[in-house]
């Protein structure tokens, strides 16, 4: 298989959507009140066989934005501190963190020939919600992703393994995962790619998305018979 149809294959996958995972860690659970701490993202890209895998990872500290809220029940639970060190170093601010996100969702979007970035998360909406709040907050035009469709791996491993807490479906998958590591955008989102690109290539495994590589390669065949 040529390399264009390679990088074809996502947009046909997805409808032109390119799913991105996203996980935010915050100050509570109200996406117009509560802080934005971590953020990260992480593409994903398809072999020729296409089967999903993670690609390239984008994370960020974020600075509380003005007047924002922060329950401390909140920092309980991710085991944030803001006032460390190294944090205080690396953080940056929400448009920042947003704008050196998008900017290689746009180039990923680009390569594939895929419309819209699609929001993968585990319990999506409550990501989804926090991110739609941050770019009306910090007035970015263009956002890559679709405003409202997301996938969501809680849903999905739901049907496929019969778990929906993130640790266990990773672990039901066969991936590793961390407990004391969990609660990091970074970690959770890159576990989440992984278990996203476990689902969806399981699917194809049991013939759904192979039925369409077959159609595809039928017609790449046909068409170098032809000339």
């Amino acid at each position: 298989m040529s390399e264009v149809a390679t990088r074809e294959l996502m947009a046909k996958r997805f409808r032109s959507f390119l799913p991105v995972v996203v996980d935010l860690e915050t100050g509570g659970f109200n996406a117009r009140q509560d802080a934005i701490l971590e953020i990260a993202a992480v593409t994903l890209t398809m072999d020729p066989e296409g089967n999903l895998m993670p690609d390239e990872t984008h994370a960020f500290h974020v600075d509380p934005f003005e007047g924002a809220n922060i329950e401390q029940s909140a920092l309980d639970f991710t085991g944030i501190k803001l006032d460390a060190p190294l944090r205080q170093q690396m953080a940056v601010c929400e448009a920042k963190a947003l704008g050196d996100i998008f900017k290689p969702i746009r180039k990923a979007l680009k390569s594939t020939g895929c419309t819209r970035a699609i929001l993968v998360g585990h319990n999506a909406a409550f990501d989804h919600g926090f991110l739609n709040a941050a770019v009306e907050r910090c007035g970015i035009k263009r956002n890559p992703f679709h405003p409202f469709s997301s996938f969501d791996t809680a849903s999905l491993a739901g049907l496929v393994y019969g778990q929906t807490v993130l640790a266990r479906a990773c672990r039901a998958a066969g991936i590793e995962f961390d407990n004391n590591a969990a609660h990091s955008a970074r970690y959770d989102t890159e576990r989440t790619a992984e278990l996203f690109c476990a689902i969806v290539n399981r699917y194809k495994d049991l013939g759904g998305w192979q039925l369409a590589l077959r159609e595809q390669q039928l017609e790449e065949d046909n068409h170098e018979n032809e000339n």
